[in-house]
């Protein structure tokens, strides 16, 4: 691969969405009467949800971003408080990300649910005074306003819809705010394999895919680093002296070119490259970072394998090459408890004379850890969106008081009929 086909991928690279989706399956409608009281309920509260949405997505809330994380659960906080939620903040695993909340609904009967949304988005500081929340029509956009503070707020103005209906029959809701979630969960991995195995169902809300299909497949992901190391020398007096990592990083992402870069398998995309620290210094270290999304959990060690190989095998002498890889979600397969809840959900959504279809995508999310514990879980319950980590970003405002009902009504179900774990 030449340097120049390096530079114009380490640019496009950062375009590419690694999403590709499967055809959805459509379930078959279940006709079924409106319950009247949500769906009101529902309606009524719309104009608070947006504003208690836009509040938060116009806080700067990057991953590691602490300051700003602590400004978004300021503002949660309170109004979980009110409805009745003890709250714990608990310390992230790893430094330089803020707390992860936990807010604990008792109620009066046996079922454990578990909700999981996240705060932090890709976005850095400063994105907020460039693009804010704004409505357009049918859409609103902002940065993370789909993935995932959409979702988050969807949660919040469920959880209080039933406190206002005085709806008690769930034995325990417990709902994560985590902080991580957009670098595979370092500062709650711990937490959330705790959670998952002490609650009957786990609901995750991620944005659902246009045109209105909740999730019931994901890809897991990692990200492999490929550091090299050279050895510098004056680029004009001495350059035979040097040992030029850059080129060798070029050789080594031949390999990466090799492998699928999009589809509904295996894709591995490169995402980030540097190299050198000044123009007239050969450079002695580069590094790039590789963005791997899997439907096996065993295509992770084949990538590995096939990188580690290349490793071994360098072009410019005196160098070598290092690969590692970050933790990883495995992939959430198809399974029947997961299609199950679908089911649920469909029929709830039915009530209101809308079709939810089933699918899947390449962005990995929580709720694989919930699946590889035994514990049921349904995934993308969040408005839904487009053009995630993007400034395209979106959300389609005429799913969101429909989305609300349905997982309102799904609530209300799971309280009085769990799912059976798979343990």
């Amino acid at each position: 691969m030449r340097a120049s086909k390096i530079i114009l991928l380490a640019s496009a690279t950062a375009l590419l969405v690694s999403t590709a989706h499967a055809a959805p399956m459509k379930p078959a409608p279940l006709k079924a009467g409106r319950d009247d009281k949500v769906w009101s309920a529902a309606e009524a509260i719309r104009q608070d949800q947006l504003k208690v949405w836009e509040e938060i997505v116009n806080i700067d809330s990057g991953t590691g971003d602490v300051e700003g994380g602590r400004k978004v659960a300021a503002v949660l906080i309170p109004k979980l408080k009110s409805l009745g939620a003890t709250i714990e903040s608990i310390p992230a695993e790893e430094p330089g990300l803020p707390e992860n909340t936990v807010a604990t609904f008792t109620g009066a009967g046996k079922a454990r649910i578990l909700i999981i949304a996240h705060i932090d988005t890709v976005f850095g500081p400063g994105t907020v005074a460039k693009w804010p929340f704004k409505i357009e029509g049918d859409k609103v956009h902002g940065p993370g306003v789909g993935d995932e503070k959409g979702g988050v707020i969807e949660a919040l103005t469920a959880l209080k819809i039933l406190h206002d209906a005085g709806f008690s029959k769930y034995g325990k809701i417990t709902f994560l705010i985590e902080t991580s979630e957009e670098r595979g969960s370092p500062g709650t991995r711990g937490l959330i394999e705790k959670l998952v195995k002490t609650h009957d169902v786990e609901l995750n809300m991620e944005p659902g895919d246009a045109p209105d299909v909740i999730t019931v497949w994901r890809k897991g992901s990692t990200t492999f680093h490929i550091d090299v190391k050279g050895r510098a020398a004056h680029a004009g007096v001495a350059p035979q002296d040097g040992r030029n990592a850059a080129v060798e990083l070029i050789h080594q992402l031949q390999t990466v070119d090799t492998l699928p870069h999009v589809g509904d398998g295996l894709t591995a995309n490169l995402t980030i490259i540097k190299a050198g620290s000044r123009n007239n210094i050969i450079p002695e270290d580069a590094e790039a970072q590789v963005n791997v999304r899997v439907r096996d959990v065993a295509d992770l060690d084949k990538v590995e394998a096939t990188l580690k190989a290349a490793a071994a095998s360098t072009v410019v002498p005196d160098t070598t090459v290092a690969v590692t890889r970050e933790h990883a979600y495995p992939p959430l397969a198809n399974n029947p408890a997961t299609d199950a809840l679908a089911r649920r959900a469909a029929g709830f959504y039915s009530e209101i004379g809308r079709t939810l279809t089933f699918g899947g995508n390449g962005g990995a999310s929580e709720s694989a850890m919930a699946q590889a514990a035994g514990t049921p879980t349904l995934d993308g319950l969040g408005p839904v969106g487009g053009g995630f980590h993007s400034d395209k970003e979106w959300v389609d405002l005429t799913t969101v008081t429909p989305r609300l009902y349905m997982l309102t009504r799904l609530l209300m179900d799971l309280s009085v009929n769990p799912p059976k774990p798979v343990r």
